[in-house]
This record gives structure tokens, sequence and C-alpha cells, in this order.
């Protein structure tokens, strides 16, 4: 596509994000954040490398997930220089799938059903996907296991969100917040999103391939445009 001089001025590429297929990966915030705002910068990077990506929203409407990525996507355009702008507007919606649920109705198995219907047919076959609200107050660990078979069977990595509760004191040895204190080490790349004074958001990366990170790697959220920035 042409895009890989604009992906590699993406600030999350000092996080080799995406690099390896199969990968899992967790951004937690609380309520507000800017969870969604990194999953679909996430999955802009992925499609300006050429990837395919699927975006599952539970809970959301399709107009509403598309917003986002209308609006990063405009912010992005504001910020470098592109010489045919509809172009990339045009790839980002060939490159990508919504896929919306109810919350009641996401399940491992149907998405991976719905998942085939696509592949199958030869209608689109993601590279990653995104899975923006899911419930991890009410899943186990086997299946968070589940899900990682169904990604290492098709090859493809995905990342998911989690709502995190300020009055929930409970987190892991390596600094992940309940629900997901249980389930940090399932996960190669962990990111939460922490609010800083300057009204910033900061990206704390506690978990880059497997590997626990100290001092972080310099990354904030705008909170004006959610672009991620380097400090």
């Amino acid at each position: 596509m042409g895009y890989e001089p604009l992906a590699q001025q993406n600030p999350l590429r000092i996080l080799n994000v995406g690099r390896e297929s199969n990968q899992l990966g967790l951004v937690m915030a609380r309520a507000g954040l800017g969870k969604t705002a990194l999953l679909v910068q996430i999955a802009l990077d992925a499609i300006l490398r050429g990837k395919r990506v699927v975006h599952v929203s539970i809970g959301e409407t399709i107009e509403k997930t598309k917003k986002w990525y209308d609006d990063i996507l405009q912010s992005i355009l504001q910020e470098h220089s592109v010489t045919q702008p509809h172009e990339l507007i045009d790839t980002v919606a060939r490159h990508r799938m919504i896929m919306t649920f109810k919350i009641a109705a996401f399940t491992r198995p149907r998405l991976e059903e719905r998942l085939n219907d696509l592949i199958l047919q030869d209608i689109f076959r993601p590279d990653c996907i995104i899975i923006d609200g899911f419930d991890f107050e009410k899943t186990d660990r086997e299946t968070l296991e589940d899900f990682r078979v169904l990604m290492e069977n098709m090859d493809t990595q995905a990342w998911f969100s989690a709502v995190c509760h300020r009055s929930d004191p409970r987190v892991s040895p390596t600094g992940v917040p309940a629900p997901c204190h249980e389930l940090d080490d399932l996960f190669d790349m962990i990111i939460l999103l922490k609010p800083e004074r300057d009204a910033t958001i900061q990206l704390d990366i506690i978990r880059n391939y497997g590997e626990q990170v100290t001092g972080g790697k310099g990354l904030r959220l705008d909170p004006t445009t959610m672009m991620v920035k380097e400090v």
C-alpha cells in the first residue's frame, strides 16, 4: 500500500506492536480514559503495514465504532503530509471489518463462527482482531486460554480492552489491576492507561512480549485528540 513510512512515524513503533502473529495484547484503564482510542490506533498501525483488522465491538454500534476510526484518521491526516488522503481513507475502509455483538451474545464460539464465515467465503481474513468491551469480571482463565488457542489456530494477533475500578484494590505482583490480576501471564503485551496531573494519560507498559517492563516507554495520550504522543 505504500504507507510503511507513515506507520514508522507512529509513536507506537517503539513498542514494536504487532511484530508477531499470535500475540495477545491487553489495554486496561478506568472507564472513559481512552481504551478504544488506543485500540483504534493499534488497528490503524496494522492497516498501514498492510494488515487486515476485524474490530469486534461489544455493546456498541457500528456507527460509533466507525466514528472512532474517522476521528483518529483525521488527526493523522492533520499531523502528517499524505498526498492522496482519500486513497488512505479508502484503504482503511477496505482493510477493516467492524463486527458488533450484544453484551450477552458474545462468546468465543460465536466469534469463531462469524470469523469462519468470513474466511471460508473468502470475504475477509484478519491478521489482527480487536476485542473491545469484553467483560473480564465474568470470565475465567479457561475461557481466555480458549481465546488464545483460537488466535493461534487462525495465526492472528488479538487485542482486548478491560475496565478496572479505583475501588478494587486487587493487583498482580507485576502491577496488573483486577479484574485481570490473575490472568496477566496469558498476555504478551499489557498497557495500563493512567491519568496524570497535567490531564495527559500515561501509557504504563507493564509487559512487552512476555517480559516485565520497568520505567515505561515515555508515551502519553493527548487528552484533546486522544492520539499517542512521545514525551
